[in-house]
C-alpha cells in the first residue's frame, strides 16, 4: 500500500498541530526539517491532546472517549476504545512494537511509521506495508528526540526527516497516561495475534480501562497504566467463524492465564530488572475478554479484574 494509515494520520495531525497553543502541545522544528511534538515532556498538555494521540496512533481508525465510571463505589474516568477496523487501527498502527535506542535515547516506538519500516515480524505474517511520502510516529519518551532519532527512523521507513512527524509523551503525563491506557483492545488484539488466531476474523473491537491518576514519576507511571489494562479493563470483540475455536483460545487471551498474575505490575517489573521484553508475554492482556460470535450469535467471556489491587496501585 502507499500509505493509507500514515495519510490518515497525517492528516489528524495537522489538525493537533493547529490547535496546537489551544491543546497545550509544542512544536519544534529539528535542523533536518522534521517536527517534533513536545506533547507533555516539558507542556502540560491535557485531556483532549491525549485523546488526539490516541486517534493519531490509531491512525483515526477508532473513537477514544473518557466515559463515567467507578472504582469499588468510588467515580472513576474510564477510557472507551471503539473501532470497526481492528487489525489495521490496533496491530499495525497503534501496538508499540518498536523500540527506540538511539545513543542516549530511547522510547516505545507506536503509530502508522512502524508500517512504512516494517521492522517487526508482524507485517510479513499481515502481509502489509506502506511507502508513504509523509510518516507520524508516537514515542512514548521522557525527552525530546534529536536529529540522530530521525535520521534513523528516515533511514528505516525511507521517509525524508522533513516529512517526518513525532509526537512525544511520557508515560507520567497527562496525554501520555491517557493514549497508553487507551490501548485495551490493542493488547487483546496483539494477544489474539500472538497466539496465533486469524485476526481478520475480527470485525470490530470495543473497550474500557480506568483511567489511572497521573504518576509523579515515570516507574510508578509504568507500573499504574499496566495495572489499568491487565486488571481493570474489560475488551468486546465482534468475530466471525466457529463457536469451538473461541472457546478453546479464549482462557489463554487475558491477563489471568499468565503466572504472574494477581502481582501489581510495577512488581513483576522490577523482578525482570525493568525489561519489558523479560516478562512473560501472555500477561500482556485484557483484564477480561469477550467474544461475540456474529454468525452464531453466541457470547463467551473469559478473565477476571481484580478491584482492590487496581485501588493500592492508584493510591486510592
Amino acid at each position: 500500500m502507499s500509505g493509507v494509515l500514515n495519510n490518515r494520520a497525517c492528516q489528524l495531525t495537522e489538525r493537533l498541530l493547529e490547535k496546537a497553543g489551544e491543546l497545550k502541545v509544542i512544536p519544534h522544528a529539528l535542523e533536518n526539517g522534521a517536527i517534533v511534538v513536545d506533547c507533555g515532556v516539558e507542556t502540560p498538555a491535557g485531556i483532549q491532546a491525549g485523546l488526539m494521540l490516541a486517534r493519531i496512533c490509531m491512525s483515526d481508525l477508532g473513537d477514544v472517549q473518557l466515559v463515567p465510571g467507578e472504582l469499588e463505589g468510588q467515580p472513576l474516568p474510564y477510557l472507551q476504545v471503539q473501532t470497526d477496523h481492528a487489525v489495521e487501527a490496533c496491530l499495525l498502527s497503534q501496538y508499540a512494537g518498536w523500540k527506540i535506542d538511539v545513543d542516549d535515547f530511547f522510547a516505545m516506538g507506536s503509530g502508522p511509521m512502524r508500517a512504512a519500516a516494517e521492522k517487526e515480524e508482524l507485517y510479513q505474517i499481515l502481509a502489509f506495508g506502506e511507502f508513504p511520502e509523509k510518516t507520524v510516529g508516537i514515542l512514548e519518551a521522557n525527552s525530546l528526540p534529536g536529529v540522530n532519532v530521525v535520521n534513523m527512523i528516515s533511514k528505516a521507513t525511507g521517509v525524508e526527516p522533513k516529512n517526518i512527524i513525532l509526537l512525544v509523551a511520557p508515560t507520567a503525563s497527562m496525554a501520555g497516561n491517557i493514549q497508553v491506557i487507551a490501548r485495551s483492545v490493542e493488547t487483546a488484539m496483539h494477544k489474539l495475534f500472538e497466539c496465533n488466531f486469524d485476526v481478520h476474523r475480527i470485525q470490530s473491537g470495543y473497550g474500557t480501562a480506568p483511567l489511572a491518576p497521573v504518576a509523579r514519576d515515570h516507574l510508578t507511571g509504568i507500573g499504574r497504566t499496566n495495572d489499568s489494562i491487565l486488571y481493570g479493563s474489560s475488551v468486546t470483540l465482534w468475530v466471525t467463524g466457529d463457536d469451538e475455536s473461541l472457546q478453546e483460545i479464549g482462557p489463554s487471551i487475558p491477563s489471568s492465564s499468565a503466572a504472574c498474575f494477581g502481582k501489581p505490575f510495577l512488581e513483576v517489573f522490577e523482578e525482570a530488572n525493568h525489561d519489558f521484553y523479560e516478562i512473560d508475554p501472555s500477561f500482556f492482556s485484557p483484564a477480561v475478554i469477550i467474544f461475540q460470535n456474529l454468525d452464531t450469535g453466541n457470547v463467551f467471556q473469559f478473565g477476571e479484574k481484580n478491584t482492590g489491587l487496581l485501588k493500592n496501585s492508584f493510591g486510592f
